[in-house]
């Protein structure tokens, strides 16, 4: 996930460097929020904590997840060594939100067969549009004082003090991004995802294998898509897909309930715009390996 120049990555799984490599680049990224500790979600950490050290990294390097975080990384201590960057470990309990500038990273339990994360992305509410005629005409000056209203404080005006919510329009709301990693349909991943722009939600199975969905805690797309309806979400994102599915099929069904789906393929994207300049867009990559 990318914003501004926050670059964060959600599970490492196996081959997690190498795809980086071929796509946006291996940056050396700060943070990393594990959903879970099976296999699939973690084995790309101790490659990728290597090659930092192998690069010469200085900056620290936090990884998130759920309790069993450190008891995961006594397990791969010896895969990793020593590194000369610090390496923070951070078990969250739920609800305990990462604060970052202008958003924040809430994590919230899922329903899987071992305990699990999936992460809410909030962003702050922005202020309402400055209207720089009334300003004017209220007797401020163009220039600094222009700033200091559009962040909220007061100045002065020719008749007197000019307070923030006289030039400024309603707060204009922030962008929100939902990921479930692995878990069956729960009520709280409906809460947390009430009016996202995007949901990525896994999608194991169709509809024809509810039953080893239930059996392994997964998701089918309808079920996937049915959340998205009740959340009033802009765009569903299906992952996690099995192997025995090329991904259309889950789509297909998914958009019967819930039309504004998408199964996105390796190296594709998703551009998230302020909610008041338009949807969300799927970008894909024709041209990707």
């Amino acid at each position: 996930m990318r914003r501004g120049g926050d670059a964060l990555l959600f599970d490492c799984g196996e081959g997690t460097q190498r795809q980086l490599l071929r796509s946006s680049g291996l940056v050396d990224l700060e943070h990393v929020f594990l959903t879970h500790m099976h296999a699939d979600h973690v084995l790309g950490l101790p490659g990728m904590v290597k090659t930092f050290a192998l690069r010469g990294r200085e900056v620290p390097l936090t990884v998130y997840g759920p309790p069993g975080l450190e008891a995961l990384f006594e397990v791969l201590r010896p895969l990793i060594g020593r590194t000369p960057y610090e390496l923070r470990l951070r078990e969250l309990a739920p609800n305990e939100p990462v604060t970052r500038d202008g958003y924040l990273v809430a994590p919230f339990a899922v329903e899987h067969r071992v305990p699990a994360y999936g992460y809410a992305l909030v962003e702050q509410d922005r202020p309402g549009r400055f209207d720089e005629v009334r300003a004017r005409d209220l007797g401020v000056v163009a220039g600094p004082d222009f700033g200091r209203l559009q962040r909220g404080e007061p100045v002065a005006g020719s008749r007197g003090e000019v307070r923030p919510e006289q030039v400024l329009g309603p707060a204009r709301r922030g962008r929100k991004l939902v990921l479930t990693g692995d878990t069956r349909p729960a009520e709280v991943t409906r809460a947390m995802a009430h009016g996202a722009d995007l949901l990525v939600h896994e999608a194991t199975f169709s509809s024809h294998d509810a039953a080893r969905a239930r059996e392994t805690s997964h998701t089918t797309a309808s079920d996937a898509a049915e959340l998205a309806l009740a959340a009033g979400v802009a765009l569903l994102a299906l992952t996690h897909v099995s192997p025995r599915y090329g991904g259309s099929e889950l789509r297909d069904e998914a958009r019967a309930t819930f039309e504004r789906t998408i199964v996105p393929r390796d190296f594709d994207r998703v551009e998230l715009p302020f909610p008041e300049r338009g949807e969300p867009v799927h970008r894909r990559r024709e041209d990707g390996p």
